[in-house]
Order: structure tokens, then sequence, then C-alpha cells
């Protein structure tokens, strides 16, 4: 454990990886606690790419600059980035090189006495390298709108992820009905079916295919016809896109740049279940229309309640951890425990055994 640090220093905050719902909170909450110890706050633009800058690019944050309106907003004030790992950068011609050593000295150069750090477990994994290398105080506030963290019950922006995929769902269910089809709604979630699974059970999805079940075009199609016999013209199919076809690969784009990114796997099923129910089908793709929306009232609560631990952690003087959601309350975890354990659907958990006392199909 490190001293505690004391009033009149200076302690550092920035957002790393995809941007969700309810960054901002956090950056508000750590403000206004902060400031109650006498601190300074400098947020840091861009994540890490902002100490790699000279000048070095940050934002004093007081009070005045994080207002109630600020907490509703979506995104974050600071920017972020979720690409260019420090010890691996890639340059113009196209090699790799290790810049940690020139994020360190950003780091230095703003005369920091610790940096708290919003992000995902890559860029956990990150930050944590980065501190130990540089021998700096670090804690930890999970974002995720995929849930997928470990040892935290809940990330920041899940929430409000499920929110907005629930309303696509109220939305579609209406035109629907109205047209005699099958609604195929894809999705986000890279590795984990949380918020299909959670979006599917409260929007009263018929079917929910996440990629911790595997499933089959029979299954969906017998679900699909059930739900016809009994007397309903429409039927609701929610789809995590990390699922993978039939043939066991992930359906993916290639963006700018090269990079590959989960999104299409909504159309692949929807012409299967065409081609096997000959249903009229059609498929709408969230994307990241669940990441830039007003943070839900929980996400709010979620990331002041953050917020306000990791500066008590600093204050303690604990460092190298994780705030963490645990039995209605906030905790506190290592953060290489954070990282080392995935969190995936649990097959034998309460959702999922909600959803199929509520007769949704997973396809299996």
């Amino acid at each position: 454990m490190t001293a505690p640090i004391k009033a009149g220093k200076r302690i550092g905050i920035l957002t790393s990886g995809g941007d969700c719902a309810g960054l901002n909170a956090v950056i508000r909450a750590v403000v206004h606690r902060a400031t109650g110890y006498g601190w300074q706050v400098l947020g840091i633009k861009e994540g890490t790419q902002g100490l790699l800058q000279r000048p070095v690019q940050y934002q004093t944050l007081d009070l005045g600059c994080v207002d109630g309106h600020m907490m509703r907003q979506g995104g974050t004030i600071l920017g972020t980035t979720n690409r260019g790992d420090p010890f691996a950068y890639p340059m113009p011609d196209g090699t790799l090189k290790d810049r940690s050593d020139e994020i360190i000295g950003g780091y230095r150069e703003l005369g920091l006495d610790a940096l708290i750090g919003i992000g995902g477990d890559g860029s956990f994994a990150i930050l944590h390298k980065l501190a130990q290398k540089g021998g700096f105080p670090m804690v930890g506030v999970p974002k995720t709108i995929d849930n997928d963290l470990g040892k935290t019950e809940v990330s920041v922006g899940y929430d409000t992820a499920v929110a907005v995929a629930v309303e696509a769902l109220d939305r579609l269910q209406p035109t629907a009905a109205s047209h005699h089809r099958v609604m195929v709604l894809e999705v986000m979630g890279r590795d984990a079916g949380h918020i299909a699974l959670a979006a599917g059970i409260a929007g009263g999805a018929d079917v929910i295919l996440i990629p911790e079940i595997a499933y089959s075009i029979e299954s969906i199609a017998a679900k699909i016809k059930d739900v016809r016999d009994s007397g309903r013209n429409f039927a609701l199919v929610v789809v995590s896109e990390a699922v993978k076809t039939l043939e066991g690969t992930g359906v993916k784009k290639v963006l700018q740049g090269g990079e590959k990114r989960y999104g299409g796997i909504g159309d692949y099923i929807g012409e299967k279940i065409a081609d096997a129910t000959g249903a009229e089908t059609r498929v709408t793709v969230l994307g990241h229309v669940q990441r830039g929306s007003m943070p839900s009232p929980r996400d709010r609560l979620i990331a002041s309640a953050f917020g306000v631990h990791a500066v008590d952690l600093i204050a303690e003087g604990k460092f190298n951890r994780m705030v963490a959601w645990a039995n209605r309350g906030v905790i506190d975890v290592p953060i290489t425990e954070a990282i080392e354990h995935y969190s995936c659907v649990e097959l034998d958990g309460a959702l999922v055994k909600t959803a199929r006392g509520l007769n949704i199909s997973f396809g299996d």
C-alpha cells in the first residue's frame, strides 16, 4: 500500500476504449469528490493518446465544468480511443514501436500523483502495464456495454445499451404485427450475449441467440411455427453480433484501415429464417446507437458511485485496484483479477432460466 495522497495534490483522469453512456457521470463524480479533498483534477484528452502528444493534451476540471447537464450527456467530454497499443504502436511506415516511455513521460510532465482510468479489460491491461512500468499509482473504473468484465456485476454503459435495445424491440413489435413479419434485431456484444439476453427478455422476444449457446435453424423455425400456430402473426428475434454462422465463423466487416469488427450476423440469420419458414423477414442492426444515448438513471447512479469510490481509494493509498459493484454496493478488487476473469453469460444463471421459463427459444 502506498502512502495516501494529501491535500494540494493533482490527479489525472482519462477514458479509454469504446465510448458508452455514463462516462461523463464518472468524471463529474471524480471532480466533486476530489475537490472535497482539496485536489486538482486534470482530464487527459483522447485516452492515452493525450499523454503521447507534446504538449500533453489535457484540461483542468473544476466544479464549474461538471454541472448537471454534463451528467446527462452521452459519450465523453474528454474523448477516447480504442486503438494504438503504446507497447506496439503502429507507425506511418507500417512498423510497430514501443512508445510506453513517452506516455509515462507525459504523465510525469503533468506532475500527477495518481491516475484514474475508465475502461474495459483491454484498456486496463494496458494502463496497468504502464502503471507498473512507470511506477505511478492507478485506479480503474469499469465501463463496457458488453458487461463482460470480471469481478463486477455491472459496468458503466451496460444498462443504457440494454434500454436502447428494448426500446428498439418495442418499436419493432407493432410494425411486425402490422405486416405479419419476423423481425430480427442485431445488438452489440463483442464476445458475450448479456445485452441480447437482457433485452430479449425485457422486450418480449421469441428467440434470443447468444454466442454462449449453439443454435440450429431447425430449432428457430420450429419456434416460429409454434408462434404461428398459437395465432400470433409475427415474431421477434434478437441476435448478439458475436453469434457465429452454422459453419462456426464470426461475421465481420472490414473497416477503413483494415480493422475487422463484428457486424452482419443479423442479415445471415434473417436469410436463414426466411428460407426455412417462408416468413417475410426484416433485419435491424442497432450498432453504435447503443453507445451514444443519454445515460439511464441506473447508469448515472453506478457511474457516480464508482467515481466517488475511485477517489476514496486514492485518498486511502489503495492502488492498482478496480472499483466494482456487488451485492447492491461498491467494492474494489485487484485490477489483475478483473482482467483475468472474463464474464460471459452463465448457462445456469438466473436470466437464462428466466428466458426458458418464459418459453423463449435459444435455438438449441
